[in-house]
């Protein structure tokens, strides 16, 4: 069972999956990055995503698509040390910035020119 949280801080959002993104749940998954695609600067928090797949990988990909394509920022915190290495394995981390914490995440998303890490 995977459950999304969304809560609006103040000058961004944070989009939170609880739960394993996977075949089954990518659906409901990528409803939420669609709903969240107009909000100019998007965080991702994957803290709490024990599991991701192909399926939940090409939802996170589509849904960095549609917000880019309305001029939003998005950036990602994932501090499962697993979901960390793919995402760097498979190239993620050269589109959006991807980081250990939700503070670092934010610092990237506010001020996207400076260098992530």
């Amino acid at each position: 069972m995977l459950q999304i949280h969304v809560e609006d801080a103040n000058s961004y959002t944070i989009c939170r999956p609880i739960g394993e993104l996977d075949a089954y749940t990518v659906g409901q998954f990528r409803e939420a990055l669609a709903e969240l695609a107009a909000v100019p600067r998007l965080l991702i928090d994957l803290s709490e995503v024990p599991f991701m797949d192909s399926a939940g990988l090409g939802a996170l990909i589509g849904g960095i698509r549609r917000a880019r394509e309305a001029d939003g920022e998005v950036t990602v915190a994932c501090s499962r040390p697993t979901l960390t290495r793919l995402l760097h394995t498979t190239g993620f981390d050269r589109i959006v910035p991807v980081t250990e914490t939700v503070d670092e995440a934010v610092d990237a998303l506010l001020n996207p020119d400076a260098d992530a890490t």
